[in-house]
């Protein structure tokens, strides 16, 4: 039997968490880009090893993403986005959460919920980084090639180009938009094109 549980932040939870956030961005100031990287990736790995909730599980795989965006070289992102997308992973980093993540189930809660905030800053990059995957691995499927072995091409490149000018465009508009938006989850199933992540759904 499974339950459906709903909870909602107010003004105050959300300054709460944004408070965390803040002090987190702070801690790391003298890592590299390279440093919160790694971290966000061991809290990964650790979690890949847990039992967690599904909810929990699904949101991971969104952190999973923000580090691929980082890691992929045909994704290439400029530096001003890569700093956002750093400014997010910032609190992953910080080994000084709201919930400590060796908690037994929920460990990783207050990781979830500042996945979930961070999945709604980022909803633009995150959509464009989704359509360029999905993009490269159905023109490797045709091109009889492996995703994973695709650097830098002309016909990435192109559509790359394409896809960062939407996002941009409509990251300007919704400018001061906030949390409001949806965060896109209730997919049907854990399928995805590749991308160089770490998590996995077993």
């Amino acid at each position: 039997m499974s339950i459906t549980l709903n909870f909602e932040l107010n003004d105050q939870d959300l300054a709460h968490f944004q408070a965390a956030a803040e002090r987190s961005r702070k801690a790391v100031e003298g890592q590299s880009p390279e440093q919160v990287v790694a971290a966000a990736v061991a809290l990964l790995e650790d979690a890949q090893k847990a039992a967690l909730p599904d909810f929990i599980r699904q949101r991971l795989l969104r952190l999973d993403d923000m580090i691929a965006m980082l890691r992929d070289e045909a994704w290439a992102m400029a530096e001003a986005d890569r700093q956002r997308v750093l400014a997010a992973l910032a609190y992953f980093a910080d080994p000084n959460d709201i919930i400590p993540d060796n908690v037994a189930v929920l460990g990783f809660l207050d990781d979830a919920v500042m996945i979930e905030l961070s999945v709604r800053e980022l909803a633009h990059e995150l959509d464009a980084y989704d359509d360029f995957c999905d993009y490269r691995a159905r023109e490797a499927a045709r091109r009889g090639v492996d995703p994973a072995s695709l650097g830098r091409t002309d016909w990435l490149d192109s559509r790359r180009e394409e896809l960062v000018e939407r996002m941009h465009h409509r990251r300007e508009r919704d400018f001061g938009v906030g949390y409001g938006r949806s965060s896109g989850y209730g997919r049907p199933s854990y399928t995805r094109a590749w991308r160089p992540g770490v998590f996995s759904v077993r």
